[in-house]
């Protein structure tokens, strides 16, 4: 095992390393997508009684245990720029050559963030390289994205979606050890606004913002996501939408995509 991983080039103008800009896209990431308590409380039971943690694609901070040592790693200066002030700055690097000496943490953690690493086997074998203990990882299901209603209106963002994120069986299988994978229930009221958070609440995804926190939007043209705005647009104000779905509205809970891996040595 080396002592830091290999060189990674290709970074955007922000620092973003993956294949979405959020110097573009990620001015206003960190108002919608605020950490859901109850995905936290699972990502904490997860981690164990770890006292050092490494948040690799940390964003703007949601789902980083308080009261731990957490070192965040996060590439995007727009990100980087957006998390709360009682947490501790994030390094500016990548998932593929993380900056620690072999087994430097008690347990590592990366939430919505596999599918967009530029060399996603290079950054799970580094996760596994810098860490003692269990990997948390909180994705999507590939295989499960394309069932949520979203797909009657915006079909090709939930393609973009669907090839974007990698298999939890391969990331299993990289990371190696033992490995768990639980689906994570979304709640009604879930405060982080990715696009099933809104399986009861559609109006929501006719916010530009709240889009615009869901990077799958940005890689679809503007004529074919308009189109699909007015499409859902027009079924909610003709009662279509709630004919078909409107139970949702009052679903305490959704299972969709959302996954949970652990993968301990």
């Amino acid at each position: 095992m080396t002592e830091t991983g290999p060189a990674v080039t290709g970074r955007r103008a922000d620092g973003s390393a993956g294949d979405a800009d959020y110097g573009r896209i990620g001015q206003g990431y960190a108002a919608y997508r605020q950490p859901e308590p109850a995905i936290a409380a699972l990502i904490e039971a997860a981690l164990g009684p770890a006292g050092s943690i490494l948040n690799v694609g940390a964003g703007a901070g949601s789902y980083e245990p308080r009261g731990r040592a957490v070192t965040a790693v996060e590439p995007s200066a727009s990100m980087r720029g957006q998390r709360p002030a009682e947490l501790s700055a994030a390094i500016d690097a990548t998932a593929e050559a993380l900056p620690f000496a072999d087994r430097s943490f008690d347990a590592g953690m990366a939430t919505f963030t596999v599918h967009q690493w530029r060399d996603l086997e290079a950054g799970l074998r580094e996760m596994r390289r810098v860490t003692r203990g269990p990997v948390v990882i909180l994705s999507c299901d590939p295989q499960l994205v394309q069932d949520f209603w979203l797909n009657d209106y915006a079909p090709e963002v939930l393609a973009t979606e669907a090839r974007r994120y990698p298999s939890l069986a391969h990331l299993g299988a990289e990371l190696g050890g033992s490995v768990e994978i639980k689906a994570v229930p979304i709640p009604l009221a879930c405060r982080d606004g990715f696009n099933e958070a809104y399986y009861g609440r559609p109006e929501c995804l006719l916010d530009a913002g709240a889009r615009a926190a869901c990077s799958a939007w940005s890689f679809v043209g503007e004529d074919e996501n308009a189109a699909s705005l007015d499409r859902l647009r027009r079924d909610l104000e003709s009662g279509a939408w709630d004919a078909r779905h409107g139970a949702l509205r009052r679903q305490p809970h959704y299972a969709g995509s959302l996954s949970l891996l652990v993968a301990r040595p």
